[in-house]
């Protein structure tokens, strides 16, 4: 009997030493990630709150602008002549003139963004790709007051060299390539990234149905990197609408309702940037009608971003 009770107490040993220990799974608090943490919700807070602060401000202001007798809505976003001074409120002509000049950025980035990607997506070595996306890519960083004066002296001439003296001086087609100039690597950017983001497995099943590199490239490819680059091209267009020096240095300073890209016209980002340079005294309608305009500009700019997303959501593709 003892030797039986001694060998159960020995199997119940065993057991106690086989039997793993519970493992404390709770998260220990470490301060380092603590700190990271904290500092990035602040930075998400800090982003969050100046984009309130902006919009606040806009709001702010522009119902300033609205509550003024002299100005109806109707007015506002019917009206074709655009002269605070003399209580004319149609912005139409600044739309005009800021749509027309991003239309011919977008035709003049597209096809030459799109074709800069498929080369360093489909075609360029690794080699190349390492030396002429940089390169792309700096085109981005060189300051829009130089792409100003590059409209003005360089582009401008060369238009009035081809067409004659129907080109004005400060016209919105010398404004609107330099424009598409400028955001070109944008669209070629993000356009590469889409492609590149594209299986190889897409492009080898192509190439063993006997499909060519370019076939392949704008029949699998494109289409299936479609919605990157159209939500690229999306990006490029707000950055089109929303840019200053360009426009206001080559487009004109003057608002003219019109669609001949050979006359001058205001933009709304050069009616903002024309008059904040000046000295607008604070509550007159001047003053009041720059944070209107800027309001209907972050409308505009907002509605791009939604529809940028939404697309993004229509065509995506995902692959396993």
């Amino acid at each position: 009997m003892a030797d039986q009770a001694q060998a159960k107490a020995e199997q119940r040993a065993a057991l106690a030493v086989t039997v793993p220990q519970t493992i404390d799974l709770r998260k220990r608090p470490r301060i380092g990630e603590s700190i990271i943490q904290t500092v990035l919700i602040v930075c998400g807070f800090v982003s969050i709150f100046t984009t309130v602060a902006i919009v606040y401000v806009l709001f702010q202001e522009s119902l300033a602008f609205f509550a003024d007798p002299a100005v109806t809505l109707v007015q506002f976003f019917t009206g074709t002549v655009w002269q605070p001074p003399i209580n004319e409120f149609g912005v139409l002509p600044l739309v005009n003139a800021t749509l027309v000049i991003s239309l011919i950025a977008m035709l003049v980035a597209v096809p030459l963004g799109l074709g800069m990607a498929i080369y360093l997506s489909e075609y360029a070595s690794e080699r190349t790709r390492g030396i002429l996306k940089p390169v792309i890519e700096l085109l981005a960083g060189i300051p829009t007051v130089v792409y100003g004066f590059f409209a003005l002296t360089f582009v401008t001439p060369i238009l009035r060299g081809i067409f004659g003296d129907v080109v004005s001086i400060y016209n919105m087609l010398s404004a609107g390539l330099v424009v598409g100039v400028l955001i070109t690597p944008i669209i070629a950017t993000l356009s590469e990234d889409a492609l590149s983001a594209v299986p190889n497995s897409l492009r080898q099943a192509s190439f063993g149905l006997g499909a060519t590199k370019w076939e392949t490239a704008i029949k699998v490819v494109v289409p299936a990197a479609l919605s990157g680059i159209l939500a690229g091209c999306i990006v490029a267009m707000s950055r089109a609408v929303g840019e200053t020096m360009v426009v206001a240095l080559a487009a004109g300073a003057k608002p003219n309702l019109t669609w001949n890209p050979f006359e001058s016209a205001e933009t709304m980002t050069g009616y903002i940037a024309r008059i904040s340079g000046g000295d607008p005294s604070y509550g007159s309608m001047d003053y009041k009608s720059i944070f209107a305009v800027g309001l209907l500009l972050f409308f505009i700019t907002l509605a791009l971003n939604i529809a940028s997303r939404r697309i993004v959501r229509r065509f995506r593709e995902v692959y396993d």
